[in-house]
């Protein structure tokens, strides 16, 4: 064989294999280093910024119109408010009394596609119970709202509306005190891991073409003339810089919007506010219940949802101008949530119940009104300058839906034909074939020598993945093991996480890859050295690098809990930014 044609060999092997990992979306270490050198060699149609939910979305919604994307994320996927949700896909209840009714039925069309046919692997229904506590009037207005809400599709694939007496909803929710209800009414919603759902979207995207970095910050923007042509970026493990050409921008960066918008000299045409809401998570022997709760505030609703061993309680609603990359939870905070919850419970949560707290940011369009909880949840798009738009607003369960306007948005500054959205068609990555394994899961389980249990846990968190992620444990079977300290997780996710996931940090792994760091009251210290050593091995780490990656996440954990104890926003806020940066090479506005 000749020089050329072993060249001309290699290259198809190389080219073979990138498309073979693409195909799976594989986001590993090679697959980054590989995707830094596209982004400063190639030209794309649309450079995507923000690896939230709406950033993720519209990634896969270009990708699959069969435009060239590149998506860009300074920190980790979800790492802002995707992964500090209330973990729910809802209509949202409460927008109908708002007369918000489009975004209801558009909410409830999306929540039905995550659950049959998008994500059945990682969107599942639950059940809530809304205690009625007045007499007369309170049932039959509030049974009203939800037969519109089962109307407008929110009876499905999920059951509707069950009316309970006090009896019935107190067999359900043994938990409440008996004077808290004079009855009750069941329905449904559906819930997801967010951070887990953003990264699969992200991956997804991969999976249909588009080149994703992490830890890839903006520090620019390119123009021609009036008009943006692509972003400078900076590799914030490395320092390494490098510029991206793209014939559009999309600035899909949440609570950073306005931020991104003065570095890229355009005047936005919105501006972006940002409303804290916090969340405590207890384990689920605390509140003996069947289903959720969903009980009413002076200022809004409050959420008890089912989180396998937990219960996730929250959320609050206040206004936060200080930190966007790490609000701060505090003393009044956790104290509002547990006043409110203990006021229906026959024994009352305590401080000392709580195994985890977090705290995100919801990026509500500003101007509508004064109080956060009536701020609108409806996006907005809006085309800033030539080859620039810029989204934000709406809600988790409408991402979709934003990610489809934001790509129609841009293209006008497109060459050519641009295909119509069909993400509405396109299943995640691990929906294909789940509900067959499912029905498979004691085969699986008996062939890797786990009990069927793991592996159900398995198929809810990956789907049809389930084989990537064991495929390791065939020649190393200790990976079947827990995760020292955080039982709910065997070894093998750490290891996946790490060659499949896009996890660079232990932060990423223990915050969003796993939920280790609100799931155990040591909120993953205990778990930190074990994990880092399984990262160690995919990663390349020495012995300084993984005693680093502990000392820092520890610091971070430690400068959470110290926040917690502070009176208010600006002490707890304090305390949460005295830890260190894990990705060094950050610089402000970080986005």
């Amino acid at each position: 064989m000749s020089h050329d044609e072993k060249s001309s060999a290699t290259t198809g092997a190389t080219d073979a294999t990138r498309a073979s990992e693409e195909a799976q979306g594989r986001l590993g270490p090679g697959d980054r280093e590989r995707n830094w050198r596209r982004l400063g060699s190639e030209e794309f149609d649309v450079v995507v910024i923000g690896g939230g939910v709406t950033g993720a979305g519209a990634a896969l919604d270009a990708a699959t119109r069969g435009l060239r994307v590149a998506l860009v994320e300074a920190r980790d996927l979800a790492a802002g408010t995707s992964s500090r949700s209330s973990k729910l896909f809802h209509g949202g209840l409460r927008y109908l009394e708002q007369l918000e009714f489009s975004l209801v039925r558009e909410a409830l069309r999306e929540r039905e596609l995550m659950l049959t046919r998008l994500a059945p692997h990682l969107v599942k229904p639950v059940p809530f119970l809304y205690p009625l506590s007045h007499r007369v009037w309170e049932r039959p207005y509030t049974a009203a709202g939800l037969l519109m809400y089962d109307t407008m599709g929110g009876a499905r694939s999920v059951p509707g509306q069950k009316h309970l007496s006090r009896a019935g909803a107190l067999r359900m929710v043994p938990a409440l005190k008996r004077d808290a209800l004079i009855g009750g009414i069941r329905y449904y919603d559906a819930q997801s891991d967010d951070a887990r759902h953003t990264m699969t979207v992200a991956r997804t995207a991969a999976r249909y073409g588009a080149v994703v970095a992490t830890s890839t910050q903006v520090t620019g923007f390119l123009r021609e003339a009036d008009r943006v042509a692509g972003v400078q970026l900076r590799d914030v493990e490395t320092g390494e810089e490098t510029e991206v050409r793209a014939q559009t921008v999309i600035n899909a960066t949440g609570v950073w919007t306005d931020e991104l918008q003065r570095l890229s000299g355009s005047r936005g045409r919105f501006r972006v506010r940002a409303s804290k809401g916090v969340h405590i998570v207890v384990p689920r022997d605390r509140i003996v219940s069947e289903a959720g709760m969903i009980l009413r505030t002076e200022k809004s609703v409050l959420f008890v949802v089912p989180w396998g061993g937990h219960w996730i309680v929250g959320t609050t609603d206040t206004d936060w101008n200080l930190d966007l990359a790490h609000p701060a939870a505090t003393k009044k905070d956790i104290d509002y949530i547990l006043e409110h919850v203990n006021t229906v419970l026959a024994t009352p949560l305590k401080h000392e119940d709580i195994e985890g707290v977090y705290a995100g940011l919801r990026p509500l369009l500003a101007g509508e009104s004064d109080e956060s909880s009536k701020l609108s949840r409806e996006h907005a798009v809006a085309r800033v300058a030539p080859g620039l738009v810029a989204i934000a607003g709406g809600k988790y369960t409408t991402y979709r839906v934003m990610a489809a306007d934001a790509v129609d948005a841009v293209t006008p500054d497109l060459s050519g034909r641009v295909a119509s959205s069909i993400t509405d068609q396109v299943p995640l990555l691990g929906a294909d074939g789940y509900h067959a394994l499912v029905n498979q899961a004691d085969q699986i389980a008996t062939a890797h020598g786990v009990h069927p249990y793991r592996i159900r846990h398995l198929l809810d968190r990956y789907g049809s993945q389930v084989h990537e992620v064991l495929a390791p444990t065939i020649d190393r079977p200790e990976l079947l093991k827990p995760v020292p300290a955080a039982s709910a997780y065997l070894q093998a996710e750490v290891v996946y996480a790490c060659t499949h996931e896009g996890a660079l940090h232990l932060e990423d792994v223990l915050t969003r890859r796993t939920r280790i760091s609100i799931e155990y009251p040591h909120r993953g210290v205990e778990s930190a050295d074990a994990v880092a050593r399984l990262m160690a091995e995919v990663l390349g780490w020495d012995e300084a690098r993984i005693a680093r990656e502990v000392e820092v996440y520890t610091a971070r954990v430690e400068a959470e809990r110290d926040s917690q104890t502070q009176p208010d926003d600006e002490a707890a806020d304090a305390k949460r930014s005295a830890a260190p940066e894990v990705r060094t090479e950050l610089t402000e506005p970080i986005a």
